[in-house]
């Protein structure tokens, strides 16, 4: 019998036509949209007199333009206006479930799908945006695409792809404490770099992957397109039913059981061989910054800003000089010697209520350092923002100085108001820090929810724990 990768599974059981050195037609069983990439993709179907082919297979929500303070006055912007009433629109017109900015369950869409149970194992899930990949989590094969491939998918159900590479990342051993999902996703990325993943879908594995959370191993995976890679993705386990049981778009009675069995092959077999293999310990990372402007330029807690002239390579050395420049730090300066303006603690990567209640644990009874110029909370969802609202996470925030805001991406990248003026350097607990990305001249260091909190207390860089 064969012995297949989970990768293998689920690209063997969508492929419809498969070409020799060439793309495969590949079968998608449910597409996310959001008010960014659709509008142009419905335009594109009504030109050419086609309709989406299933409409059942499509969940939407605006997430990138939507304010998160004073939504009541509407959306002042009127770009973001056009965006999210023309998504609106699209979805009434073809009866496709859409959450709008008065509904509990709206916010980011990669928070709302697996929250509603509507991202299942063995799924192939694609959306107009990067960080898809934080579906395969749940064992599916979930990937970002672009707006001509939005409008194909919605047009057919299909999408044309070369088969991707697989990489097997194996983190054994057990997290200290302090250290996140968030901290080894990083860890990855400063071991293989921003490209290392490229044309390939990583499987993550191992024991330090097993004891993360439903809401750990979507930060992970959802990071994994920052390391290069199409996709990330983790087996079916007890973690995995657990979380989905019970959830609106889960299969109940008898077909959860018929489900179950099925999720529970999700996994790789014991033979399955993989492109690439890697293992890192997980008792070696520390609580991570970067320090640059891309996510592979990241050093713990205890370090120093890295030195260009101590580096080798002479692109890689001009590309360090021209980050610390930007990023107005000098070589060698201590992690923890580096002051901030604001902070942010939400995004697609760590907006959950695992997230907000571990900051929540850092800050109680504390207040924002005086240097501190803004502090924003944004939940992932309405029904995330509910329960931490009924669990009193909102006061203890508020009682330390944060702003608490409404559902949205927010600060992440910087498409609604919530952006960081020039020069402003902010603790974020997002998933880039490409220059500009959450405002012109903005300066971003990506952490976790932990180092962000801590550091909104001390002003600067400092160990959560």
């Amino acid at each position: 019998m064969e012995s297949l990768s989970l990768f293998d599974k689920l690209w063997k059981k969508h492929v419809i036509d498969e070409v020799i050195d060439g793309p495969s037609l590949i079968y998608i069983d449910k597409h996310l949209i959001n008010e960014v990439t659709s509008a142009q993709a419905f335009d594109g179907l009504r030109a050419a007199g086609r309709k989406p082919w299933r409409t059942g297979s499509i969940i939407a929500t605006a997430d990138h333009n939507v304010p998160t303070v004073a939504r009541a006055a509407g959306i002042v912007d009127p770009v973001s206006r056009s965006q999210v009433d023309t998504l609106s629109q699209n979805c009434a017109t073809h009866e496709i479930t859409y959450f709008d900015l008065a509904d509990l369950r709206q916010g980011i869409l990669h928070v709302v799908a697996p929250e509603q149970g509507m991202t299942l194992p063995g799924m192939t899930i694609v959306c107009g945006d990067s960080h898809t990949s934080t579906h395969g989590a749940f064992a599916a094969l979930a990937f970002g695409i672009g707006t001509s491939e939005v409008e194909q998918v919605l047009a057919s159900q299909t999408l044309f792809m070369p088969k991707p590479r697989s990489i097997r990342i194996c983190i054994e051993g057990a997290c200290n404490r302090g250290v996140t999902a968030k901290d080894l996703a990083l860890a990855v990325i400063g071991r293989i770099g921003t490209a290392g993943g490229t044309g390939s879908v990583i499987e993550f594995t191992g024991a330090a992957v097993r004891a993360l959370s439903m809401e750990g191993r979507m930060t992970l995976c959802n990071m994994a397109i920052e390391a290069g890679a199409r996709a990330g993705m983790i087996g079916v386990d007890e973690t995995t039913l657990g979380y989905l049981k019970g959830r609106p778009g889960s299969p109940t009675s008898a077909a959860w059981t018929e489900a179950e069995a099925y999720w529970r092959t999700l996994v790789s077999d014991t033979s399955a061989r993989f492109d690439q293999e890697l293992t890192l310990d997980a008792a070696a990372v520390r609580p991570l910054v970067t320090w640059g402007t891309s996510p592979e330029m990241v050093v713990s807690i205890d370090e120093l800003v890295p030195d260009p002239a101590c580096e080798l390579d002479p692109v890689r050395r001009e590309g360090m000089a021209r980050a610390l420049t930007y990023m107005g730090l000098a070589p060698n300066t201590p992690i923890k010697a580096i002051m901030l303006d604001t902070i942010f603690i939400g995004s697609c990567t760590n907006s959950r209520l695992e997230d907000l209640r571990a900051a929540a644990a850092i800050v109680r009874g504390r207040h924002i350092a005086s240097t501190i110029q803004r502090a924003l909370v944004v939940p992932g969802s309405g029904l995330v923002k509910r329960q931490a609202e009924a669990e009193g996470l909102d006061r203890v925030f508020i009682a330390a100085g944060f702003e608490w805001r409404d559902a949205g991406c927010s600060m992440c990248l910087g498409m609604n108001d919530d952006r960081l003026r020039a020069g402003e350097r902010c603790a974020s607990t997002s998933n880039r820090n490409f220059e500009g990305r959450q405002g012109p001249g903005g300066r971003t260091h990506l952490v976790s929810p932990q180092m962000a909190a801590a550091a909104a207390i001390a002003g600067h860089f400092t160990d959560p724990m």
